[in-house]
């Protein structure tokens, strides 16, 4: 019997292979169809509510979302991107904001450095040893000791300098007590910070999302290790009487009452450290890559591209010193008005509280992409009569049909989906048990909306690359052949190959999503016109924060 209907099914494929449909369709035409294979009348499509043909709803969805990243479309985007990367370079104090750190790590740099990322939930706390290279050129960086600390609500309604001095009481816990002995204000321990919160020196702070997000605020700073503390929100109370203050000193000073001496030698964003956390060991890395719930790459890009009102105050002979610097971009700004926008991306928009904001963000993060899951799947139950024609009560909530579910979906590759059925039915539990049918619908679904973002992503990078390489190149020719700026745009422009580090739960975790991605850059690559343009290769950057906070500070006292 089981063989008889394995034939049934292959046959049923085949046939409709041979029509002309994808493979997903081909599947979804066995899966339907009630004259194939009867999974009782529970697990019946509604024929008689609906209003559409489940294939040619297929096709529709696969059209949106996959066909204008497909054939030239990504071409097309590529060279839209390039113009707003370029006009707001020059001018927007919102974005494409330049950093204090314009030199990448050598790979020799050395020593140890205590590192800590300060987020909404958890306090982390590393000492990080650089050994620079070993006898076979490659670089090495290792955490040393590392601790996790809860911040629960009890720690965020600490107000003021008591927040401060809990996080020094952690810091003290994680810190040989051979090195609190050897700290001294004439050697103090070097500390650099990842701080997740809005800091501000120079401009008033700008918050991207509106206070549900603040750790995607911008930070703007006139020194590598400054910065003054701003409002934090998330139910944190530490900058209860400190606002305006120096946040750099703040951590110095709550230290020094535990007996340690420590600099804050660096505070940095998420995007700037990810991509120095691997500048330190492949030294042909230019971006950091950040894809998780929120969406930004940090670039190293030339100075002489980026409007000079946009660096603030900077130290005498700075300029001569800094061809590059590390830049972020904020990404996902970007994409007004080019960005192929579906009706359900439109449903997505407008009921967001910024629709305007951040086009990319919203269209290929963690955050939003099982929200346009969601539209399109509520749409489908309506007007085709999957999962019972019957929309679970749970998914009428905005953001209720999280990216993780859709994560999970696109993981199972079994034959009846037991998997997915069994999260989804969890998750939005319905009078309808959801079929296989269901489920591979669902899969298909969220299988178009991935790819989109991974293909939206790879061309961020893609033209991104373009810019750097292509402002390198004119950059040079204006300069005299002995200037050593000319020497170190020449240095970009021969690097062969471009190493975008990454990190975040979407790149790393969503069933293909990095395959899809590194796919995507490739064939934009190969079709570049772009002579200097090499390969460009998407690695991870594990533990980015805290290494790539210990490499800052080290790249400061090499440049000191």
């Amino acid at each position: 019997m089981a063989s008889s209907i394995r034939k049934t099914i292959l046959a049923a494929i085949v046939k409709s292979l041979l029509r002309g449909k994808s493979l997903i369709q081909a599947l979804l035409a066995y899966w339907v169809s009630p004259l194939i294979v009867d999974e009782g009348k529970k697990g019946r499509i509604a024929a008689h509510s609906a209003t559409k043909n489940i294939q040619e709803f297929l096709k529709e969805l696969e059209a949106a979302f996959v066909g204008p990243v497909s054939g030239d479309g990504l071409k097309r985007l590529a060279t839209g991107l390039k113009r707003q990367y370029l006009e707001r370079l020059e001018s927007d104090l919102e974005c494409m904001l330049p950093s204090f750190s314009h030199q990448l790590p050598t790979g020799n740099e050395s020593g140890q450095y205590l590192a800590l990322d300060v987020g909404g939930s958890t306090l982390r706390v590393a000492l990080v040893q650089l050994s620079g290279r070993d006898e076979n050129g490659k670089q090495e960086s290792r955490i040393l000791s590392n601790q996790r600390f809860h911040i629960d609500s009890a720690i965020k309604a600490l107000e003021g300098t008591a927040f401060f001095d809990w996080m020094a009481l952690r810091v003290c816990e994680t810190v040989p007590k051979e090195l609190e002995r050897e700290s001294s204000p004439e050697a103090p321990l070097s500390m650099a910070l990842a701080w997740s919160f809005p800091i501000e020196l120079g401009f008033p702070p700008l918050c991207l999302h509106g206070v549900e997000t603040e750790a995607d605020c911008i930070h703007r700073q006139t020194s590598l290790g400054a910065g003054k503390l701003q409002a934090m929100g998330k139910g944190f109370m530490a900058n209860k009487g400190l606002v305006g203050q120096d946040l750099g000193e703040i951590v110095k000073a709550a230290c020094k009452k535990q007996g340690l001496d420590v600099e804050v030698e660096a505070i940095l964003n998420d995007s700037s450290a990810c991509l120095l956390s691997q500048a330190y060991s492949h030294t042909s890395t230019r971006f950091g890559l950040i894809l998780g719930t929120g969406f930004n790459i940090g670039a190293y890009l030339p100075v002489s591209i980026i409007g000079r009102r946009k660096f603030g105050s900077r130290p005498v002979g700075w300029f001569d010193r800094a061809s590059h610097v590390i830049v972020n971009t904020e990404m996902g700004m970007f994409g007004h008005n080019i960005l192929p926008i579906t009706r359900w991306d439109r449903q997505l928009l407008d009921a967001h509280r910024r629709p305007d904001f951040q086009p990319l963000e919203h269209m290929v993060s963690g955050m939003y992409l099982g929200e346009v899951a969601r539209y399109a799947l509520i749409e489908a139950i309506e007007t085709t009569g999957i999962f019972g024609g019957a929309v679970p009560s749970s998914l009428t909530g905005t953001y209720s049909l999280g990216t993780d579910t859709l994560s999970i979906i696109e993981s199972d590759t079994s034959d009846d989906l037991a998997e997915a059925k069994r999260v989804f039915s969890d998750r939005h539990p319905s009078t309808h048990l959801p079929t296989t049918a269901d489920l591979l619908f669902l899969r298909s679904l969220a299988s178009f909306i991935s790819v989109r973002s991974s293909a939206l992503v790879a061309t961020c990078v893609y033209s991104l690359d373009e810019v750097r390489l292509e402002s390198d190149k004119a950059y040079a020719s204006n300069l005299p052949e002995s200037s050593p700026l000319r020497q170190a745009a020449e240095a970009e422009l021969s690097l062969g190959k471009t190493m975008v580090a990454f990190n975040g739960s979407v790149i790393e975790q969503y069933p293909n999503y990095l395959e899809n991605c590194q796919r995507y850059v490739d064939q934009l690559v190969e079709g570049s016109e772009c002579p200097e343009m090499g390969a460009i290769e998407l690695v991870p950057a594990k533990e980015s924060s805290l290494l790539g906070a210990a490499v800052a500070s080290a790249c400061v006292a090499s440049d000191s």
